[in-house]
């Protein structure tokens, strides 16, 4: 399933280690949006990483589940690209 994953992080070391996991996860859309194409494991992995890293206090993280049918409806503007699913290919 695709994610859309937001955060807004106060501190610049824990940012950094933020983006470093979400860079490990998927692709950065916007300077802190990721677009993460993952199963239900990797998903709950991300989230423990990221929560173990947070600062609840001060920081904010957001996961968006995006379901096939909206993330084929996914429309942009300006900069930047839609990533690719190249999961798979035809012959």
């Amino acid at each position: 399933m695709l994610y859309m994953v937001c955060y807004d992080i106060g501190d610049d070391g824990r940012r950094r280690e933020i983006q470093k996991v979400l860079e490990g996860y998927g692709s950065r859309v916007q300077y802190s949006v990721f677009d993460c194409e993952m199963s239900d494991l990797q998903y709950r992995r991300l989230r423990e990483e990221i929560l173990c890293r947070l600062n609840e206090a001060e920081d904010s993280v957001r996961f968006y589940p995006l379901c096939s049918a909206c993330s084929r409806r996914i429309d942009a503007a300006g900069t930047g690209c839609i990533a690719e699913d190249d999961g798979f290919f035809m012959v």
